[in-house]
């Protein structure tokens, strides 16, 4: 039996409301194998209000009736990256359980191959998924540049804040907001940002080793993002370009 646009409605936001309360679930056995404090249970908790209340409000809008492998997927992400969040904010008080904070951000970058793949072989992409995946990710590079930047300096914070400098920048110059061709290095830059990161706050390298690896992930964006900027920017002066009459046409065809 069919469901109707209002059951689907309500099961999909079910779902939303399955994922805070995993969430919080998780934020009690990280409280329980690693001593969370104050700090990562707030932290926690505001991520999983916070995003609990913004992906509904977006479900809301879209009416979609069904919330789709793929989202769910997404959502599994999102409940770990709120773990990563919870632990790099215990971190100012003191040395997270590294093991943990690697664990729980490496599955969480395993899984932002397995969301896109699921939607595409299912049928069931759409532009709100693809908007779920985007922040996930970014929201993600933004927590590991914060714990990066603890031991390399405030620099890394560039790395997770471009993108939101974009967005912000975006409202300033509309022409920001135009679609972009697909782009393998676009995604291969984006998906090493969080490997990069990852790498260098896990504590295995030397300051060294681990200062060249940001910084190399800091160059990439940097081209990645000055690329697309210097297209789009490029695409709009184009459009905007005066269309010569026909007469013009006809003349500079003839000489």
């Amino acid at each position: 039996m069919a469901l109707n646009t209002t059951d689907g409605a309500r099961l999909v936001q079910q779902e939303t409301a399955v994922g805070a309360g995993v969430q919080v679930l998780l934020l009690g056995l990280l409280g329980t194998a690693a001593g969370l404090g104050p700090a990562g249970w707030l932290t926690g908790l505001a991520f999983a209000s916070a995003g609990w209340a913004v992906l509904s409000r977006a479900l809301h809008r879209s009416r979609l009736r069904s919330f789709g492998a793929a989202n769910r997927v997404t959502l599994g992400r999102a409940v770990l990256v709120g773990g990563v969040t919870a632990l790099v904010a215990d971190s100012f008080h003191g040395s997270p359980p590294v093991a943990l904070f690697v664990g729980l951000t490496a599955v969480a970058l395993v899984l932002d191959g397995v969301d896109g793949k699921v939607a595409r072989r299912t049928g069931t992409s759409t532009p709100l998924g693809a908007r779920f995946d985007m922040e996930v990710d970014a929201f993600l590079i933004l927590v590991l540049s914060v714990y990066v930047a603890t031991r390399l300096g405030p620099w890394v914070l560039l790395i997770g804040a471009m993108r939101y400098v974009f967005v912000a920048a975006a409202r300033v110059w509309p022409w920001l907001t135009a679609p972009l061709p697909p782009s393998t290095a676009r995604k291969t830059v984006a998906a090493l940002q969080g490997v990069l990161l990852l790498l260098a706050g896990a504590g295995l390298l030397p300051y060294a080793a681990a200062f060249a690896v940001t910084a190399l992930a800091l160059g990439l964006l940097v081209w990645s993002f000055g690329r697309d900027v210097l297209w789009l920017w490029r695409t709009s002066r184009t459009a905007a370009a005066p269309v010569p009459a026909a007469r013009e046409v006809r003349e500079l065809v003839a000489g």
